[in-house]
């Protein structure tokens, strides 16, 4: 990684089409730029369909522009072998769903140690790192609980503190809050902020949720492939 004072995520000219040359080509998007400062959470407004998850995506280097730039910290990852843009997604990116895809057949705690053991932690460091981030979310009461006897909320919560494990620099999150009622929404989402604002980190929200995005530092709105501010 390059100088901490760069800006942790920085799209430039960033294009993705489906169906590239065939009639039916779909323009996803349309030279985008973006900047995440460190510390800043922005909300990512789009409708259904709009392509606010493959953005992420790529974002997140689980894919690939057609066009464009995408850098980590500063680190240009265009054309970077796979070993190091998996690397880099381990150690810097956290990604948080709207389904919280947790192993069911682990407890809580155990579904935050383990991506932390795949990043060379020894058992002892993440388990009393998974405990911390699960108190700071009021859970530390269920982190033996399986996700199946965990509520919806509660499991949501669990996927944040995952995300969080590794101390990513970049946490993306998509419709983190959608599948939830309107109440344990706005629960989740604030146990959300509260781990990004003590972490600093940077975030980048899907949302439809206009309240929620109100919360942010900033919203950017994705409409027919092009982004703007405001």
């Amino acid at each position: 990684m390059n100088d901490a004072g760069s800006a942790v995520l920085r799209l430039s000219g960033v294009s993705k089409s489906y169906n590239k040359g065939l009639p039916g080509e779909i323009h996803v998007l349309r030279g985008v730029d973006l900047t995440l400062a460190p510390g800043e959470v922005t909300a990512l407004v789009a409708p259904s369909g709009a392509g606010k998850s493959t953005l992420l995506h790529i974002a997140g280097l689980l894919d690939t522009p057609d066009a464009g730039i995408v850098e980590i910290a500063g680190e240009d990852m265009t054309g970077r072998p796979d070993r190091r843009r998996t690397a880099v997604r381990r150690e810097a990116v956290g990604f948080v769903y709207q389904f919280h895809h947790l192993l069911p057949e682990f407890t809580a705690v155990e579904n935050i140690v383990l991506p932390q053991l795949a990043n060379g932690a020894t058992r002892a460091e993440a388990e009393d790192r998974a405990r911390a981030l699960l108190d700071s979310v009021g859970l530390a009461p269920r982190a033996t609980h399986r996700p199946a006897a965990l509520s919806g909320g509660e499991q949501q919560r669990v996927a944040f503190c995952r995300a969080m494990a590794n101390a990513p620099r970049l946490l993306l999150a998509d419709e983190p809050t959608g599948n939830l009622d309107p109440e344990t929404s706005g629960r989740v989402f604030d146990a959300l902020m509260t781990l990004v604002r003590e972490t600093g980190l940077s975030a980048l929200i899907a949302t439809h949720n206009l309240e929620l995005a109100a919360r942010m530092d900033r919203q950017l709105h994705l409409d027919q492939g092009n982004l703007r501010e405001g």
